[in-house]
Order: structure tokens, then sequence, then C-alpha cells
């Protein structure tokens, strides 16, 4: 069942994040711990702020940009999985027309991926050279909901091997750009030059990360860097290392370097103090609607407690957006089961309310 708000009930049930049971109450989507009288009541599981995908891209398939149908129905598919908000990391449309409606989850955008001309994928970023990313960086901050999305990284065909996109001074003048027009930076980096430039030319968020060090994982932790790692969806290295063998050979071992180093990458940021958020990087060639899978990556490395953190509350504060608050938007689900011992209680979840009022940004 989902439900968008509606007349006065109440919740009851106990909360994950703590273990301890709670009642409120919701009043025209809002949530109060005033007591209604009469209201009828929900409950008697587990509740759970509504899921996170904190790297998703609502709106872009492996051609690049798709129709508003399509884009509506990955949203759709996402919100049915328990996921109530997004922080899409680069498309190509603009999907603002789904905000304020309860069918979606809320999204907070990244506008448009930024790389370098034929230095990513064909269709999904816009694309300048170094002199023009400053002013490119402006232009998607201005056009997203408080993220910028950069490519840090992608093959070098000429060197065979993966290779930065940005100077690392040049990189450090758009973070500082989009930083003064109020908007947070995060990069898509596989490989290891790239991560390090960009943590110390002062980036907010890491996506993938696999080639971390211990001296950049400490960095990102003195600087409150975090890390998506979109575990799960690293499964496809080992299938791109094998597409390149022939042409590009050091990048395919490059490739499957970093795909066997992927959990102990995650492991010592979140040791260092890294606070690491879940992510499925659905959209492109990676289908919509995974977020439990993900959950469920993330909780092999660093448990389930961790996991659902990663997935919820905790990356609800990261993102500014309310919990479970006197006053805040009705936005959560109702669980059969405890997922702290049961992840797959999130299959099947009970009630998912989700009442857009606010975008968090």
């Amino acid at each position: 069942m989902t439900s968008g708000g509606g007349a006065a009930y109440g919740v009851c049930g106990v909360m994950v994040s703590s273990g301890q049971e709670i009642e409120f109450w919701v009043v025209d989507g809002r949530v109060t711990y005033d007591r209604v009288a009469g209201a009828p009541m929900l409950g008697g599981g587990w509740i759970l702020p509504g899921l996170v995908d904190a790297h998703c891209h609502v709106g872009l398939d492996a051609h690049g940009g798709v129709d508003p149908m399509i884009a509506e129905a990955q949203a759709r598919l996402d919100l049915s999985t328990g996921v109530t908000l997004i922080r899409d990391a680069g498309s190509p449309i603009d999907t603002h027309w789904m905000d304020g409606r309860p069918e979606f989850p809320r999204i907070i955008r990244a506008g448009r991926h930024i790389a370098r001309p034929r230095r990513y994928i064909r269709g999904f970023a816009v694309e300048v050279e170094p002199g023009d990313l400053v002013e490119e960086v402006r232009r998607q901050a201005r056009a997203g909901d408080g993220w910028v999305k950069l490519v840090g990284d992608w093959i070098d065909r000429d060197l065979g091997d993966l290779a930065p996109l940005w100077p690392q001074n040049v990189a450090e003048q758009a973070i500082i750009a989009a930083h003064g027009e109020g908007a947070r930076v995060t990069a898509h980096c596989f490989g290891e030059e790239s991560v390090s430039e960009l943590v110390r030319a002062g980036i907010d968020c890491i996506e993938h990360g696999c080639g971390l060090d211990t001296e950049t994982i400490n960095e990102m932790a003195r600087r409150g860097v975090a890390l998506v790692p979109t575990l799960d969806n690293l499964k496809i290295f080992p299938g791109i290392a094998d597409q390149a063998e022939d042409r590009y050979p050091r990048y395919a071992a490059h490739m499957r370097h970093l795909f066997g180093r992927r959990t102990q990458v995650v492991k010592a940021a979140v040791g260092a103090g890294v606070e690491v958020y879940a992510g499925t990087d659905a959209g492109g060639t990676r289908p919509h609607g995974t977020i439990l899978a993900e959950i469920q990556a993330l909780a092999d490395v660093l448990g389930p407690e961790y996991a659902l953190g990663a997935a919820s509350w905790k990356a609800r504060t990261w993102l500014g957006a309310a919990g479970i608050q006197e006053g805040s938007a009705a936005d959560f689900i109702l669980l059969w089961g405890d997922p702290r011992q049961d992840l797959t209680s999130l299959a099947a979840p009970d009630v998912i309310v989700e009442y857009q009022a606010d975008t968090p940004g």
C-alpha cells in the first residue's frame, strides 16, 4: 500500500533507528506527536523513515535522455520499493515537473553530468573543455537543487587507461564557484588519481571511489567528504574489463584491480570516519527499483544497521530532509518485520507514506 497523506490517522510501532516504541499522528500530511482522539491507528510493526537512493538518474537510459512518460515510470518504480527521496546524480532532462506530486519520490537534482568531449558516455553529459568548466558548473548549479555532478575520470583512449578529466587547479576553481552558488559538488571517480586530486580540491562527495587509498580516505574524513560507493552496481566492472581486454589491456587490468578492492575501500572509509550512503546508480544501463540490492551489498560489508542508516535516516540528514519529527511532512514506511534482523522485510512494506510538501536541497 502507498499513501500520500489523506485524513488524520495514528501510527505506532518500533522505530528502527532507535529500537524504541513510538506513537505519532499524521494530520493533513504532517507529523504531530499530539494525540488525535478517535483517529484510526496504523502499525504494530517497525517504522523506518522513507528510503533514500543517493545516486540515481531519473530520466536517463543507455542512450541518454528519455521521454517524460518513461522518466515517470522510473520514478514510480523507485517509490514502489520504499524510496521516497532521490538524489539525482545527473540527468539529461529536467524532471522538475514531478515536484509536489505524491506519486513520485522527492528529487534533489544535480543538473546534468559535466564531462569533457569524447571522455564519457555519449548523450549523458554536457561536454566542455577545462577552460569552460567554471561557467558550466555555475549553470548546472542553477539548474539543479543544490548539487553539481562532475565526471572525474574516464578512459583516455590515447593512454589506454583511466585518467582524470580536469586539472586539479581548474577543478578547485569550479568547486569554489559551485559553493558560491549554494551547491555541493560530487564526482564520478573510478581510479586513484582523480579521487585524490578532487578531494584535495574541496569536493563534497565521491561516487564509486574504488581507487581511494589510506591517505585520501583520511583526508576525506578530515574534510567531511561523503562516499556513495554504489557497491551492487560495481559488479559490472569484470564485464567492462572483458570487453576492453583486446584493445585496452592496461585499462582492463586496472578495472579488475579496482573491483577486487571495492569492499576493502568501503570498510577503510567507514573505519576512518567517512560517512557512506546508499546509491544504486539506476538509470543508464542500470535498472530502477534496486535499492534493496544496494542495502544488502552494504550490509554484507558493514552490517545491516549501518546499511539501513545509510539508506534512510542518516542519508536524509545529510541531504537536509526531515525524519519523523513534529511538523515534518509524513515520509516513512511500515514493515512487518525488523529489518535489522531480516532485510527481506524491506521487500514488502505494509505501507509507504510519502507526502510532498517540502523539497530539501
